[in-house]
């Protein structure tokens, strides 16, 4: 039995593709493995460190002249507060309200590159828990009682992310890092701007202080709040400590309003009053 002679050409065409195969098949290949699927608007995602890469946001604080208010809360029994830095910068004199005409002398103590200020009074009321060394992950809620327009108030926030603010007026421009909000909520009927409301603290669903609120950027929806690094500094450059222990209270979407009611009666959220400036 004869086999029919194949053409040249067909051996050396099979020739050809063979060492084809055979070079392909000894290069080296390192390819990644396919990345993970995104996570559906980063929620839940750990907040990064701060970078100059962030975007940046212009935020006018106040010039003065007052009558000047905000929001200040109780970090320690012993008469210690937080607030705004723009609340209190060139005031002369400023106190904290515990009645209706009624105030406590403040002390004021800014901290250089902080937009958060301390306040020392003579006594004080009980402190709010701080959580300011807990990780911050992307849509985390935060709640913020204060004194907006003001008047009693407060709302709801989900985490966005971190950006640079720029503050200008006051004593000069500035720029800080902080954590940026969506506003989700707020008090029934409170319609405007939240003036006031700079100095309030921002509290995890634990009741835990993660931050001082001190801008929003109306037209978009956004407020703006201190990252707990700027908290620390100020602490540290007042010299001060919080008190060591507070207990919390769980806060949610359905409670938030109630829950902002009693830190104002127990007076550990107050309003703050510029009374002079300098």
């Amino acid at each position: 039995m004869h086999f029919p002679r194949l053409p040249d050409w067909l051996v050396y065409l099979a020739i050809v593709v063979a060492l084809t195969v055979a070079a392909i098949g000894r290069q080296e290949r390192a390819d990644a493995p396919p990345p993970p699927p995104p996570v559906p608007g980063e929620e839940g995602v750990p907040l990064g460190p701060a970078s100059p890469f962030d975007p940046s946001v212009v935020v006018r604080a106040p010039d003065g002249g007052g009558p000047d208010t905000g929001t200040a809360f109780s970090v320690s029994d012993s008469g210690v507060w937080l607030t705004a830095r723009h609340v209190v910068e060139g005031c002369a004199k400023a106190a904290v309200v515990v009645a209706e005409g009624r105030g406590v002398a403040a002390q004021i103590h800014i901290a250089p590159g902080s937009e958060a200020a301390v306040l020392t009074t003579q006594g004080g009321s009980p402190a709010l828990p701080l959580g300011l060394g807990l990780p911050l992950k992307r849509g985390a809620r935060a709640f913020n009682p204060g004194y907006p327009q003001g008047r009693p108030g407060e709302i709801a926030t989900r985490l966005l992310g971190r950006e640079n603010l720029v503050m200008r007026g006051g004593r000069g421009a500035r720029t800080e890092s902080v954590l940026v909000w969506a506003e989700v909520g707020r008090t029934d009927g409170l319609d405007g701007t939240l003036s006031g409301i700079s100095g309030a603290p921002a509290l995890d669903e634990s009741g835990r202080v993660i931050g001082v609120t001190v801008g929003e950027a109306p037209r978009r929806g956004r407020i703006y709040t201190t990252t707990p690094e700027a908290v620390n500094a100020a602490f540290a450059a007042a010299a001060v400590r919080p008190a060591g222990f507070a207990r919390g209270q769980s806060i949610a979407v359905d409670n938030y309003g109630r829950v902002a009611d009693g830190l104002r009666r127990d007076l550990r959220v107050a309003q703050v009053v510029c009374l002079a400036s300098n």
